[in-house]
């Protein structure tokens, strides 16, 4: 009998579940097929033996990325040694063969995949808030959604500086700037043709010839005056005087005003656009110098971008061996020489580098294969360095020199160990001074934002201290206005009775009517007793 346990890692943890002892693994596939659906069936055929739940989303995101990388992380090596090694005879069923391998190498746990255990894990994902108690759907999809947002966002996340997603997409506009400019160029040379067609041949870059085109416009008011003008297009004083020269003479059509103007405005955007490219070939340097600066030394900007574009990024180049980045790019001259059984490509891509077309033809091949190898290290140093310098590159460079020297003359070049140990120095040399460099701005940075924050709290002890100050004023303005009241009253001639008089004098009030009534009343009555 075989008793099988499955290991199934979800966002919230790791769950190993116990499955009934069968004589045969294969043997329960037609019972998990028919039970697949239903939970009730299926919780009687996979039961839960143990549940560890991830510590935090940090500890979660770990354990996913070394499962990821095939690694056995110690959490789960906690959970299966607390389970799996009392049980003998037990069998481990994994859904990640690299993880199974991790398992079986490490704690010598026999581990299956495939077959009945990749349908158990289906019907487990299907099923596991049902399985597992206390965890609901929802509970379940939320951390679910939580670690694929942090595990995304953590293989997204690279250093700023170092992204080659922007080389791939800059090297791919940069290549079809050159397709455009140039369509566009002919439709200007065709089109002002029909007016100056003997400027074609004396003009022959297509930049150039889109500023000739529309500093001239109508070749019959090009004179001698704008003979030094157009010596600054042109950059030749003989080729200005020959413009000027076949416009005198010259077999053209004659040209409408509109018909002029729409040729200058496009010869506008052509030259607009031969002018952003010279702006995006800066920016393609920079960022080669950033990202990948020993392939740019070794081999250039424009075919290091090509290279790092094909493979689709910097680390996928640095994981091509030099057989695979020597013929990267001639992928259908390869599977048409397989197919045919012909002879294959000796370079792709890096044919466009200045070593081969200064080879001589019999050394092509050995200098592309040679060069390969050298930009296979230059990838390598550029994606895995933490700080990235160009002196690995420049060795490298030198070492592609002696050997196409050798090939020529047969002077022996040095040896490789030689120049990397050169390098070796010199790199660590530059690095030391990039990182002074880098802590200085650190503590230039930190000086500024200690000094902002200063600023800060000095302003609010400011505000603080204000508050009281015209509160206080406040109260001052107030007593002084109930003083100036009180004076004005007193110069008019009346004294200001005091508050508690007033209230005195309201509430007695009506108590001194009656009495003065009554007054009256007696020596009324009292008068007419002396009349009488």
């Amino acid at each position: 009998m075989v008793l099988l346990h499955v290991l199934f890692e979800h966002a919230a943890g790791y769950a190993l579940f116990a499955v009934t002892e069968v004589e045969e693994v294969g043997m329960l596939l037609p019972q998990v097929e028919e039970s697949l659906m239903t939970v009730g069936k299926f919780s009687s055929i996979v039961k839960l033996a143990a549940f560890s739940p991830f510590k935090s989303a940090q500890s979660a995101l770990e354990n996913i990325n070394a499962i990821s990388e095939g690694v056995l992380h110690e959490d789960l090596k906690l959970l299966l040694e607390t389970n799996m090694r009392s049980k003998k005879k037990a069998l481990l069923g994994v859904g990640d063969p690299k993880i199974g391998a991790a398992i079986q190498e490490e704690l010598k746990i026999t581990c299956n995949t495939g077959g009945v255990v990749a349908e158990i894990i289906r019907g487990i994902r299907l099923h596991f808030h049902s399985l597992v108690k206390g965890l609901t759907a929802q509970s379940a999809s939320k951390a679910q959604l939580g670690l694929g947002h942090s595990y995304s966002r953590a293989k997204v996340k690279f250093n700023v500086n170092r992204v080659d997603n922007m080389i791939i997409q800059s090297i791919s506009l940069l290549d079809q700037l050159d397709k455009d400019i140039n369509t566009f160029s002919m439709r200007v040379r065709e089109w002002y043709g029909y007016h100056f067609p003997e400027l074609i041949k004396i003009v022959s870059d297509n930049y150039t010839y889109c500023r000739t085109a529309k500093f001239i416009g109508n070749r019959k008011e090009l004179s001698e005056e704008a003979l030094e003008a157009l010596e600054e297009i042109v950059m030749d004083s003989a080729k200005a005087q020959a413009i000027l020269e076949a416009s005198r003479s010259s077999m053209g059509m004659d040209i409408s005003p509109i018909d002029l103007i729409n040729i200058e405005s496009f010869s506008s955007r052509v030259i607009s656009l031969s002018e952003y490219r010279k702006g995006l070939q800066e920016y393609l340097r920079s960022k080669m110098n950033q990202v990948a600066p020993s392939l740019s030394a070794l081999i250039g900007e424009v075919v290091g971008a090509r290279l790092i574009s094909h493979a689709g990024s910097l680390t996928n180049l640095a994981k091509y061996p030099a057989s695979t980045v020597q013929i990267l790019g001639a992928e259908k001259a390869l599977f048409r020489a397989l197919k045919t059984r012909g002879n294959t490509p000796k370079y792709g891509l890096i044919f466009h580098s200045t070593f081969i077309g200064r080879a001589a033809a019999k050394n092509k091949g050995r200098i592309s294969r040679y060069l390969a190898n050298k930009c296979t290290i230059a990838s390598r140093i550029d994606c895995f360095s933490e700080i990235p310098t160009a002196v690995f590159g420049d060795k490298l460079r030198e070492q592609v020199e002696e050997r196409l020297t050798f090939y020529e003359t047969g002077e022996a070049p040095r040896k490789n160990l030689e120049v990397m140990k050169e390098a070796q120095l010199e790199a660590s040399e530059v690095v030391s001074e990039i990182k002074r460099k880098l802590d200085k701005k650190e503590r230039k940075r930190k000086k500024r934002e200690k000094r902002r924050l200063e600023a800060l709290a000095a302003a609010e002890g400011e505000n603080e201290e204000a508050a009281p100050q015209e509160e206080e004023g406040e109260a001052s303005s107030k007593k002084k206005k109930k003083r100036k009241s009180e004076g004005d009253a007193s110069e008019n001639g009346i004294e200001e009775e005091p508050a508690a008089a007033k209230k005195k004098k309201r509430h007695s009030a009506p108590q001194e009517a009656p009495t003065s009534e009554r007054k009256r009343k007696k020596a009324k009555v009292q008068q007419e007793e002396d009349e009488s």
